[in-house]
C-alpha cells in the first residue's frame, strides 16, 4: 500500500522524537559523576597513551618470543571500540612461537549482548572441538571481560585466562573510558545487558597482565586481589601498547607454557 505524504512525514516526526530522546538518553550517561572514593588513572598516563597511539600504539619491536614449550589454540578477544586488526603484532609473535591463533570473529569490539556472547560460546566450543584441546583465551581491557565470562559459563572448553589490563577487580568506573562506554552502547557500565559474574575467579587458570603506566584502567582494578585471579603480573607499556609491545606477547608465550 502507497504511503501518503501525511504519513510520511508523520513517521519522520515519530523516528525524530525517538532520536531526541536517545540523544539526551546518551547524554545522561555521559554525565554521570565518578563515585566519590574511585579513582581512574592521572591524566599524565592518558597523554601517554594518545602519544603511544601516534607511535603505533606500542613499541613493535622485532624480536620473538621463544618458541612454546607446549603449542595449543588461542583466541585473542579485542578492547572496547578495538578492532581485532589492532591485535595482530600480538598474533602474529603467537603464532610465530607456535600457537594457533584465531580471532574472536565478531569484528569491532562494541560491548556485550546476549546474541554476542552465545555466538562466542559456540565458536570457543568449536575450536576446543576442533583442536581436541582446551582454548586459551587472551583478552585485552574489555575484552579480557568477555574472556572471563565466557570460562565461568564454559570451562570444559577454556584452558586458561589470560587479561591484558581488563577492570575486572573494584569499580567499572575506575577507568577513564566508562563514560566513553556508556554513550556507545546505551547502558550503564554497572547494569550490562549480560547476566555475568565479573570479580569471582573463573575456574580455569586466571592471569591478570597490568601494568603502572595504563593511561586507561587503574591498576589496582586490572591486577585484582588474590581471590579474583591466580596470578598479577605487572608489565611496564600502555594500555594500548598491551596488543603490540613485545614485552607482552614474550610473557603470553611464557604464562602458556604454564598452564
Amino acid at each position: 500500500m502507497a504511503i501518503t505524504a501525511n504519513d510520511f512525514w508523520r513517521l519522520a516526526g515519530e523516528r525524530a522524537v525517538r532520536a531526541r530522546g536517545e540523544i539526551a538518553r546518551r547524554s545522561a550517561l555521559a554525565r554521570e559523576p565518578r563515585p566519590e572514593g574511585v579513582r581512574a588513572p592521572p591524566l599524565r598516563f592518558l597523554w601517554g597513551e594518545l602519544a603511544s597511539l601516534r607511535r603505533g600504539a606500542g613499541r613493535r619491536g622485532t624480536s620473538q618470543p621463544a618458541l612454546a614449550l607446549r603449542p595449543q589454540p588461542v583466541m585473542l578477544l579485542p578492547g572496547f571500540g578495538a578492532h581485532p586488526a589492532r591485535m595482530r603484532p600480538l598474533a602474529d609473535a603467537l603464532r610465530a612461537a607456535g600457537h594457533e591463533v584465531h580471532e574472536w570473529g565478531l569484528g569491532f569490539n562494541l560491548g556485550p549482548s546476549e546474541q554476542n556472547f552465545a555466538f562466542l560460546m559456540r565458536r570457543v566450543g568449536m575450536l576446543a572441538r576442533q583442536h581436541q584441546a582446551p582454548v586459551a583465551l587472551v583478552g585485552w581491557s574489555l575484552g579480557g571481560l568477555f574472556a572471563r565470562e565466557i570460562a565461568r559459563r564454559q570451562p570444559d572448553s577454556v584452558s586458561c585466562v589470560i587479561t591484558m589490563g581488563t577492570p575486572f577487580s573494584g569499580s567499572l568506573r575506575a577507568n577513564n573510558a566508562w563514560r566513553a562506554y556508556q554513550v556507545i552502547t546505551g547502558h550503564s557500565v554497572d547494569a550490562p545487558p549480560v547476566e555475568c559474574e565479573l570479580r569471582g575467579k573463573p575456574p580455569v587458570p586466571t592471569i591478570a597482565l597490568w601494568s603502572p603506566r595504563d593511561g586507561v584502567v587503574h591498576p589496582r582494578s586490572a591486577a585484582g586481589w588474590p581471590d579474583e585471579r591466580d596470578q598479577a603480573v605487572a608489565l611496564r607499556c600502555t594500555h594500548l601498547g598491551f596488543a603490540s609491545a613485545p614485552e607482552v606477547s614474550a610473557e603470553i608465550v611464557r604464562q602458556l607454557d604454564r598452564v
